[in-house]
């Protein structure tokens, strides 16, 4: 992909729910260069938030990952996109209903594509979920920046009452559980 200080980039586009959520999430992980939350997956050229909400375009809330593959991989970013959101949810995560809140992978390559299939078959032979994984896998279409308001929307405002009850848990389990994949 790019050069960034003569490596190599690569991208991921995950939905997790509340693209909020997953760019809060990942943002701060070792080898991450950028998150920005987005649109994809849908029929509606252009969309914005209120029509994605809507529930009528199709789209996921999804985050688009720009990493250093030499400092984190696309697996451990799955391993942590798996970790910090219910990904047995069809079409719903926590109180937020409807197929813009679906859990899905849309690869960027077919490596990207084999790696999360193995990567969710090994979370189902592990029993990691009490439920089956209903995470789709999608052709990624093309990807819509959200509106500038949207980025870094917990960093923002972390005192927003979603951000409060929803977002800062989920921070919190990736601090405890894999603080050791987070920037210093």
């Amino acid at each position: 992909m790019t050069s960034h200080s003569g490596g190599q980039t690569e991208q991921a586009i995950l939905a997790g729910g509340c693209f909020w959520c997953t760019e809060a999430v990942l943002k701060d992980v070792r080898g991450v260069l950028g998150v920005e939350s987005g649109y994809i997956g849908g029929h509606t050229p252009n969309p914005d938030y209120r029509s994605v909400c809507s529930g009528t375009t199709g789209h996921a809330e999804a985050v688009r990952v720009t990493f250093d593959p030499a400092q984190v991989s696309f697996r451990d970013l799955l391993t942590l996109f798996f970790a910090t959101h219910d990904p047995t949810s069809l079409n719903r995560q926590g109180a937020d209903v409807g197929t813009q809140y679906r859990s899905a992978v849309f690869p960027l390559t077919p490596e990207q594509e084999r790696t999360t299939r193995e990567v969710m078959a090994h979370l189902t032979a592990q029993g990691i979920f009490d439920r089956p994984i209903v995470t789709t896998i999608e052709p990624a279409t093309v990807f819509y920046v959200a509106e500038d308001y949207h980025q870094d929307y917990y960093a923002n405002n972390p005192r927003q009452p979603y951000c409060m009850a929803v977002i800062a848990p989920k921070v919190s389990k990736l601090r405890k559980e894999y603080g050791d994949r987070l920037r210093a």
